[in-house]
């Protein structure tokens, strides 16, 4: 097995002091001759030398371990934010722990006490769709934890939240519907309690009075996240002989669910039912037909948590308590048809 080299192997082979050896290697002194500097440098590179991790981290304070929670991993959302995230924290020097809640509070729970026993400098989360009693995470960010809340959220939790512009975006959705046309446009809303379910009710509400649609509180359906929940909706409006003009659903996943039972039904998308996605997930192009959908650009999305987070870790936990929105696009494709051109969106 190869010797793991140290800073006295590299001391012994320039024969110098271990002492100078560290402070060469640590770029925080500054009174160290250049040459010595670079000497110790060119040592250390051609005898495969690698700072030791836990001694860092014993010194520094710190795990350099980041928490990630979130919901569910079924959605291809969560997992692209993750790799974005993981990807841009790797370059900082950490490593990231991801687990997911199962869309179970207590599993939430569970996951934050594992988090917070295991010493990570920070904590990534979105909450489940159980989510209502947030004093715990509350009590966490008093006890100087850094956190970043990111696309399911709680206004009463005192850290910054990255945010789709939901309210904007979900207007646009519901405005590129009826710009094609479509009347008695339905919403399937996401858990109502979710604050970006709320964000989105209101944009499909501000459009429709935009326009002059009519519309009651019973063109608004809260169907859950999945395909099943999304078919079962469609189904109890279509058993109730109501056939809506589209649907504007706050999930991709639902978006299909109600094609499922529309096709099954013999309905013609767009033709005679138009119906609009959110979040932009692989399945968008793999579904017949193409589903039209709001992208949130999880690059962007990723940048943002990360910048925060990094910023309130280096600032001893105080945050930058507030919303940051993110803006996103509107993907045009076979499930609404096109009449009318839309209007520039950013």
């Amino acid at each position: 097995m190869e010797k793991h080299v140290t800073i006295k192997d590299i001391a012994k082979e320039l024969n110098t002091s271990v002492s100078t050896v560290s402070k060469a290697l640590n770029e925080k002194y500054f009174d160290i001759n250049p040459e010595t500097r670079q000497r110790v440098l060119k040592a250390a590179r051609e005898m495969g030398y690698r700072p030791n991790p836990i001694a860092r981290k014993l010194q520094q304070g710190r795990s350099y371990n980041i928490g990630v929670i979130v919901p569910e991993f079924l959605d291809t959302f969560f997992p692209e934010v993750i790799f974005n995230i993981q990807k841009r924290l790797i370059k900082e020097g950490y490593q990231v722990v991801v687990m997911s809640s199962d869309e179970s509070f207590e599993t939430e729970l569970e996951n934050l006490k594992t988090l917070e026993d295991n010493m990570v400098d920070g904590l990534i989360i979105s909450l489940t769709r159980e989510t209502k009693n947030i004093d715990y995470i509350n009590k966490i960010i008093d006890r100087g934890m850094p956190v970043v809340l990111f696309n399911r959220v709680n206004p009463s939790i005192r850290s910054p939240k990255v945010i789709f512009d939901d309210f904007k975006w979900s207007h646009f959705a519901t405005e590129h519907l009826i710009l094609q046309g479509y009347r008695n446009i339905y919403h399937f809303s996401l858990p109502y309690h979710l604050a970006m379910s709320q964000k989105r009710i209101q944009g499909f509400k501000s459009a429709l009075k935009k326009y002059r649609i009519p519309f009651t509180e019973e063109h608004i359906i809260e169907t859950g996240i999945s395909i099943e929940e999304g078919q079962e909706a469609m189904k109890r409006l279509l058993d109730r002989d109501i056939v809506p003009g589209a649907v504007f659903a706050a999930g991709d996943k639902v978006a299909i669910g109600a094609i499922k039972e529309l096709k099954r039904r013999g309905y013609k998308i767009p033709d005679q039912i138009g119906v609009m996605g959110f979040t932009e997930s692989a399945l968008a192009e793999i579904i017949e037909p193409n589903l039209t959908s709001v992208n949130q650009p999880t690059d962007k999305i990723a940048d943002k948590i990360v910048e925060l987070l990094l910023d309130s870790i280096n600032d001893n936990g105080k945050a930058k308590i507030g919303e940051f929105l993110i803006g996103g696009t509107l993907n045009v494709r076979e499930s609404s048809r096109v009449m009318a051109s839309d209007p520039k969106r950013t």
